[in-house]
C-alpha cells in the first residue's frame, strides 16, 4: 500500500478513528506479506461452549493450537449484520454479552483482545468494489469471543470484526470474500462464525446429540458440496429444497459459511471437524481450509 492510498484511506474514516491511523500513513509496509493463512469456519452453537469443556471446545482449542501464530484476525459472526459493511475500528473493543438466560459465569468472561489499525486500513484498501465504514459502537459479539477464546486463549492476537450487510445477495457476501482472500497472504487469520443448520424455532431440548432427519440430510448434503467445491450449490442455497429450507430459515448464520469458501481455492485441503448435528436443528460442522 502506497503513502496516497493510506492518505485517502484516513479521510473518510470516522472522526475518532485510530489514534494510530495518522501514522500509518508514513508507513508501506502495513501487514507486511507472509506465508498464506487458513481460514476457518466455525460453528459456534450455544455461548455456553465458552466456559464448558467439551467436545467442541476442545475441537476449537485442538484447532488453535495447529494454527501459526497470525498478525491479527478478522471475523464475520453471524451476530453482527448491518446496512452497509463495516469493520470495528477501536483499540479495545468491548466483549459483548449479547444473550439473556445464561450464568453469571458466562457474563463475567472479557476477553481483551485489542484491535487493529492495520488491519483496518489493509481491508479497506484490498476491497475494492464496495466501501467499508468504520465502526467504534459494536465490538467483540459472542460469535467472535467464544470461539477465539479458545483458540486464542491469551488474547494476544488483535481482533477486528467485520459486518455482514443485510443488503447483499449472497452471491455478493461470496464475491466480497474473494477480494478479502489477500489478507491471508498479510498474516490475518480470517475465522467466519456461525452455523449451517440453524433453526431456533424448532429447537428439541430432549435431543441434545441428535438432529431432525431433514437437518441430519441438510448438512451431509452441505459437507458433500463443501468437499466438492460446489461453491455454486451452497450460494443457491434457496434452491436446494426443503431440508435446506428448513435449515436456513434466516440467512445470518449460515453466510459466515460463504465467506470462508469465497476466501479459499480450488488446491487447498479441506478438513472437517467438530461435525455433529444436536437439538434436533443446530449442526455445530466447523471447517479448516488451507
Amino acid at each position: 500500500m502506497d503513502r496516497r492510498k493510506a492518505l485517502q484511506l484516513m479521510s473518510i474514516a470516522p472522526i475518532g478513528a485510530f489514534a494510530g491511523l495518522r501514522e500509518l500513513a508514513g508507513s508501506v509496509a502495513v501487514l507486511p506479506p507472509t506465508p498464506r493463512m487458513p481460514v476457518l469456519f466455525l460453528g459456534h452453537g450455544s455461548p455456553m461452549n465458552a466456559i464448558e469443556d467439551n467436545t467442541f471446545s476442545r475441537g476449537w482449542r485442538t484447532t488453535g493450537n495447529d494454527l501459526p501464530k497470525p498478525h491479527a484476525i478478522l471475523c464475520i459472526s453471524a451476530h453482527w449484520e448491518t446496512r452497509g459493511t463495516f469493520v470495528t475500528g477501536m483499540e479495545k473493543p468491548r466483549t459483548i454479552h449479547d444473550f439473556g438466560g445464561f450464568p453469571q459465569a458466562l457474563f463475567d468472561v472479557q476477553y481483551p483482545a485489542p484491535g487493529s489499525p492495520e488491519l483496518v486500513v489493509a481491508a479497506q484498501a484490498t476491497v475494492t468494489a464496495r466501501h467499508i465504514g468504520v465502526d467504534h459502537q459494536w465490538g467483540l459479539d459472542h460469535g467472535a469471543w467464544s470461539v477465539i477464546m479458545h483458540l486464542f486463549p491469551k488474547a494476544d492476537v488483535p481482533v477486528v470484526q467485520l459486518s455482514l450487510d443485510r443488503s447483499l445477495s449472497p452471491q455478493a457476501h461470496y464475491d466480497l470474500a474473494r477480494e478479502l482472500s489477500a489478507l491471508r497472504e498479510k498474516g490475518v487469520l480470517i475465522i467466519a462464525s456461525g452455523n449451517m443448520v440453524h433453526n431456533l424455532g424448532v429447537i428439541d431440548w430432549n435431543n441434545p446429540e441428535g438432529g431432525y432427519d431433514w437437518a441430519v440430510e441438510a448438512n451431509e448434503r452441505m459437507k458433500e458440496m463443501i468437499l466438492s467445491r460446489d461453491h455454486d450449490s451452497l450460494i443457491r442455497f434457496r434452491d436446494q429444497g426443503v431440508a435446506f429450507q428448513k435449515s436456513i430459515p434466516t440467512p445470518e448464520h449460515y453466510l459466515p459459511l460463504l465467506y470462508s469458501l469465497g476466501l479459499s481455492d480450488a488446491r487447498e485441503p479441506i478438513c472437517l471437524f467438530n461435525d455433529r448435528t444436536l437439538m434436533g436443528s443446530i449442526s455445530m460442522t466447523s471447517v479448516r481450509i488451507g
